[in-house]
């Protein structure tokens, strides 16, 4: 029997729909509030890696994912013309050899199909509501929501994303997300690549990923020395400029954008930030998971994987042993998931820095080979 019956997962984003799916398999009640009263996502595409398969198809929504996204085998590197420079293989999962090594999909399309399977899992959702107020005592958490509502829960997940009201609260001593150097920019086109591409400039690394069979999805890093608002109507000709060194493919989106021949509307811009906060990730009956506890950049692909993981791991943990404390559970999860998520912080953080100092190819590469390794091994 798990050692929690009532739980309340807070934000409706990918580690919150995987948690609350892993939990009702367990026949835990799980209550999930999003502050979004229409439960939006906005973005691009997301590329999906090998580990992050793996634990779709734990959560159940594999075969949904791979049937809307693309997979493919490896990932050919060129220089800022389109010139090939060398062609990475990428490692299977143990467990999971099966799988493809890596693929993606559209952002919206991931959380509609987790959507759906949340809600079938029979997970109550509320929509345009959140935590106001926690109150915890030896016995469980009293919880007041936004609309006046209150409730009483074995355990408050906070899965409320980078900049979350949970972790600012209940965790006031945690650091803050810290702004690396790099900004995001990704669009929506054509898809004429079969497999990932990833061209490198002097200070700007670009790549195409397939999202489906019939499109893909430019990412865009560029260095960055703060983190600056760029309003909406600017990303079109601001993404134009970057892409100005680019040759190949590249070069032929940039013109489809430029000539307004390619849907604008279909780019997106982000600064990009992190965090890693220490273990462990619970104060009494409120945890942490997801990007509330460690988000990262998205250079080893990891930052959507790191939080399905999250839930099926806290879901084993939960109802692993019966006899034990909720806090020796929370703490085995914790020891179970920090050092897997330093690693990919971390790496990734290290990737941005070298792109943006125009430093080795040869360190970069071989930090990637390394850390997409590392993570290939069981969660």
């Amino acid at each position: 029997m798990p050692v929690v019956n009532k739980v309340l997962v807070v934000g409706g984003g990918i580690a919150g729909m995987c948690t609350a799916i892993e939990l009702r398999k367990r026949a835990i009640e799980v209550d999930l509030v999003e502050i979004d009263p229409e439960w939006r996502v906005y973005g691009a595409g997301l590329t999906i890696s090998g580990p992050t398969l793996r634990a779709l198809r734990t959560v159940g929504v594999l075969d949904a994912v791979m049937a809307q996204g693309a997979t493919w085998e490896g990932l050919d590197f060129c220089d800022a013309s389109g010139k090939p420079l060398m062609q990475m293989d990428l490692p299977t999962c143990v467990g999971a050899e099966d799988l493809p090594p890596t693929g993606a999909i559209m952002r919206p399309v991931l959380a509609r199909i987790l959507g759906q399977a949340t809600l079938a899992g029979g997970a109550s959702v509320r929509l345009g509501c959140t935590v106001t107020d926690v109150t915890q005592d030896p016995d469980g958490a009293d919880v007041v929501f936004s609309d006046g509502t209150c409730g009483r829960y074995d355990l408050v997940v906070a899965a409320d994303g980078l900049h979350s009201r949970l972790r600012a609260t209940v965790f006031a001593d945690a650091p803050t997300p810290r702004f690396t150097g790099q900004g995001s920019w990704r669009a929506v086109v054509p898809r004429t690549v079969e497999r990932a591409r990833m061209c490198v400039g002097a200070q700007t690394k670009v790549g195409l990923n397939p999202v489906s069979a019939s499109e893909m999805y430019l990412y865009c890093l560029d260095a960055r020395v703060t983190s600056e608002h760029v309003v909406p109507a600017q990303w079109p000709s601001k993404l134009v400029r970057l892409l100005a060194e680019f040759g190949g493919d590249v070069a032929d989106i940039r013109r489809g954008f430029d000539d307004g021949h390619l849907d604008a509307s279909r780019i997106v811009y982000r600064p990009l930030e992190g965090l890693l906060v220490p273990a462990p990730w619970h104060r009494g009956r409120v945890l942490l998971i997801g990007d509330t506890a460690h988000a990262t950049t998205p250079h080893l692909a990891m930052g959507a994987g790191l939080a399905v993981e999250d839930a099926v791991v806290l879901a084993e943990e939960l109802s692993r042993d019966a006899a034990a404390s909720l806090d020796d559970a929370l703490t085995r999860f914790a020891e179970r998931r920090f050092e897997r998520a330093r690693l990919v912080v971390q790496s990734s953080l290290r990737l941005g820095e070298i792109e943006q100092s125009g430093g080795s190819r040869d360190e970069h590469s071989q930090l990637m080979r390394s850390a997409l390794a590392a993570v290939t091994a069981p969660i």
